[in-house]
């Protein structure tokens, strides 16, 4: 039987994608996933290489841990369509580190005929640090008599959804700002790891071993191109 197909009218802003908890990450997985990715960077499968560069060990590839942030949205999007997806690399992942897929729905808004769901993402290892945040945007029929009604041929069911974000907009007037109560202050989970952050190291650095660092990493990747979500 099909998994069950998602539909725009069941979700709600808030609603919490079903955690997705992957096997430890082991120096096989590492060498399997620069065989199918072809990056063979040598701080990713060669121990001697990588300890001769600073680093413990070799660590995940950025990308794979991307992959596993995929998969969980790809999982829950059943019948949707993919239309945004980034993520910024925050911490280094290490063999014997399980990475823990999280997501929440922070946005949704239809107009036209056309409705889409924003979706938070991030990642932890096994102490609850964040290794790995993003985002993405999916498009959905608004039920299964839209979805019907579209593979048909004919047209889709038009409901005007206003925008409904897990943001607080602030205050539309000088008034209305003077009468509400402050705002308790929000870090941004960047912030807070702005002491635990790592860079990769490049290709042909020094040899010279010094303790790793734990610095923020301001990569970031994103896939532009709409695709359609596993079913």
């Amino acid at each position: 039987m099909p998994a069950r197909k998602l539909y725009f009218e069941s979700i709600r802003v808030g609603d919490e994608l079903p955690a997705l908890a992957k096997a430890p990450v082991d120096r096989v997985q590492l060498s399997r996933y620069a065989g199918a990715s072809g990056d063979y960077n040598p701080v990713h499968v060669d121990e001697l290489y990588a300890k001769s560069v600073g680093m413990p060990s070799v660590y995940a590839p950025g990308m794979l841990v991307m992959g596993m942030l995929g998969q969980l949205i790809s999982d829950w999007a059943r019948g949707g369509q993919l239309r945004r997806y980034n993520v910024r690399f925050i911490k280094m992942v290490w063999p014997g580190d399980t990475v823990v897929c999280k997501g929440r729905v922070s946005d949704r808004h239809g107009s036209g005929g056309r409705y889409f769901v924003e979706i938070d993402l991030w990642a932890e290892n096994q102490k609850g640090e964040l290794v790995m945040k993003g985002g993405s945007q999916i498009q959905l029929f608004y039920s299964l008599e839209d979805e019907n009604r579209q593979r048909s041929g004919q047209s889709p069911i038009v409901v005007e959804v206003p925008r409904e974000s897990l943001v607080v907009p602030a205050p539309a007037t000088p008034d209305a700002a003077a009468s509400a109560p402050p705002a308790a202050p929000e870090r941004d989970r960047d912030e807070d790891e702005d002491d635990e952050e790592a860079d990769e190291p490049r290709t042909g650095a020094s040899s010279k071993k010094t303790a790793p660092r734990e610095k923020p990493a301001a990569k970031t990747a994103s896939l532009p191109a709409a695709k359609k979500a596993k079913k």
